[in-house]
């Protein structure tokens, strides 16, 4: 925040112009800081995340119980690439994209 202050000033002088490049790393410390502070806080535990959405997914089985992002619980009587089949009510299936299963319930 101070250094930007300065950033914005007029130059004062000839002195100015002749920044090193120690001048210059020092303006990028902040951006570098920041995108640590963006990794560690928001990219790293998305893709953690991710990664453990995937592996339930391939984990996924016939007989499973499950609970899809929209709330639907149901248990999976058929399984394709892309398509999972759910018994919602005997009788009832209903085809959802295999993306959408968000857990598997522990029953």
């Amino acid at each position: 925040m101070f250094g930007l202050a300065f950033a914005m000033a007029p130059p004062s002088g000839g002195a100015a112009g002749s920044a090193g490049p120690l001048a210059q790393f020092q303006g990028m410390i902040p951006l570098i800081l920041m995108f640590a502070i963006f990794y560690f806080l928001l990219i790293r535990p998305q893709q953690k995340k991710a990664k453990e959405h995937r592996v339930l997914l391939d984990a996924l089985k016939k007989g499973d119980q499950v609970v899809t992002a929209g709330g639907m619980h149901g248990k999976v009587t058929n399984l394709d690439d892309q398509v999972v089949t759910l018994e919602i009510a005997p009788g009832v299936n209903v085809k959802i994209n295999k993306g959408y299963i968000a857990t598997v319930k522990k029953d």
